[in-house]
């Protein structure tokens, strides 16, 4: 299954501090939103075991932490019904792209018994 995602906020805006309690913030439920309308409803989750890499096109070339959108896109996807729950994801690899205009976020997910030949593709790639 490969998704097409918008650019996801960083974890740093993704949650809001309310008193005592954690929150979600208007940003990262928008964003929520907006995976949920994209993908739609109606999808037959996900089982088992997963393996996913998310390929990160950042808008700018500004300095980012690639490890800080991982958070907010496997939540969308969990949130949309792609699978029951994040803690399913076993290997999970993130790959920085090239800058492409409002930036997006490509999700590649697959079972976990079938990622041998994702990894062998991948190891491909970086001897490329």
């Amino acid at each position: 299954m490969v998704l097409t995602l918008p650019y996801p906020p960083s974890i740093n805006h993704y949650w809001r501090r309310v008193g005592q309690r954690t929150l979600i913030s208007r940003e990262g439920r928008t964003f929520r939103k907006k995976v949920c309308a994209l993908l739609g409803r109606g999808i037959e989750p996900l089982e088992g075991r997963l393996a996913v890499v998310l390929d990160i096109y950042p808008p700018d070339r500004r300095r980012r932490d690639i490890d800080n959108v991982q958070k907010a896109l496997l939540d969308a996807v969990e949130h949309a019904g792609v699978y029951r729950d994040d803690s399913q994801v076993d290997l999970l690899i993130t790959r920085r792209r090239d800058v492409v205009k409002g930036g997006r976020a490509v999700v590649h997910i697959t079972d976990i018994s079938t990622a041998r030949n994702l990894l062998s593709k991948l190891a491909k790639e970086l001897h490329a």
